[in-house]
């Protein structure tokens, strides 16, 4: 018999394919952002005031450095603010504050523009959820 049987590798070959199909839209890229490793806690009073980036309903921004921090500031006023603040003090913590109902777009817009100024890592403000009653707490 002097032919190559190709069934099989037409087999894996198409096996191969599905299994890329299938994972390519998985990949996603995203912002680098450090987590912490353990349950989160208060910040120390003892440290200076971070950098606060506030993102409201409307998907303004607003930062909490030099002047008005109710003042809406545009992208290029967020990244220059926040890489001055970074050039006279790196060891400056980073954090998002976003309103509940703002798109996720928004507020990684707001760390893309943070991570563009030079930020190392950026935090993210939550309010800590009520505590659930005994009733409904699961055992």
């Amino acid at each position: 018999m002097s032919e190559i049987n190709v069934v099989p590798y037409i087999d894996v070959m198409l096996v191969l394919l599905v299994i890329f199909m299938i994972t390519a839209p998985l990949l996603t890229q995203g912002v680098k952002v450090e987590l912490p490793k353990a349950a989160s806690e208060p910040m120390d009073s003892d440290v200076q005031e971070p950098l606060i980036v506030t993102v409201d309903m409307d998907g303004n921004y607003y930062l909490n450095v030099g002047g008005d921090d109710k003042e809406v500031i545009d992208h290029q006023t967020l990244v220059n603010k926040a890489a001055a603040v970074l050039r006279l003090k790196p060891e400056t913590t980073i954090m998002v504050r976003g309103d509940k109902d703002v798109s996720y777009g928004k507020v990684v817009t707001a760390m893309a523009l943070l991570q563009r100024a030079g930020a190392p890592s950026v935090g993210l403000i939550t309010e800590s959820p009520e505590p659930m009653p005994a009733t409904t707490r699961e055992k």
